[in-house]
């Protein structure tokens, strides 16, 4: 299993009213995460477009346990939890500075080749680079 960590500092911008993190804004700290965990890896995102590969959301669940507010460092846990194929997924936790949970998501994405539009599988350079983590 591929493991990666990002910290996000909560802006006052995506709070809403009663002093909360808004819960549609963990979609954006996900996306943050997920980037960062492949950039981490030696796969940037940015390089998977450039070769030809897309990467749709097919799935988001999330489930939150406790909010955030305006000013919290949040220290987001990226998983890889098995070899990706035609789909990667990542499993995500974030946490307070007080190692308190907040919140559980899972995003499923699909490999989609940029020039026929169809699912296609993974990258074998991201696969080669995760093989260690799964052996």
């Amino acid at each position: 299993m591929y493991t990666s960590e990002t910290k996000v500092r909560v802006r006052y911008s995506e709070t809403d009213r009663m002093g909360y993190v808004y819960y549609g804004n963990y979609a954006s700290y996900f996306e943050v995460a997920r980037v960062e965990a492949l950039r981490d890896l030696g796969m940037p995102y940015l390089r998977m477009e450039d070769e030809g590969y897309l990467l749709p959301v097919l799935d988001y669940k999330v489930r939150y346990f406790k909010p955030a507010f305006y000013d919290d460092l949040l220290i987001i846990k990226t998983k890889i939890v098995q070899l990706p194929a035609v789909k990667i997924t990542f499993a995500y936790e974030i946490f307070g500075e007080d190692g308190q949970k907040r919140n559980e998501a899972e995003t499923t994405l699909v490999f989609i080749n940029k020039e026929s539009g169809k699912p296609c599988k993974a990258p074998d350079e991201l696969l080669e680079k995760l093989k260690p983590y799964f052996t």
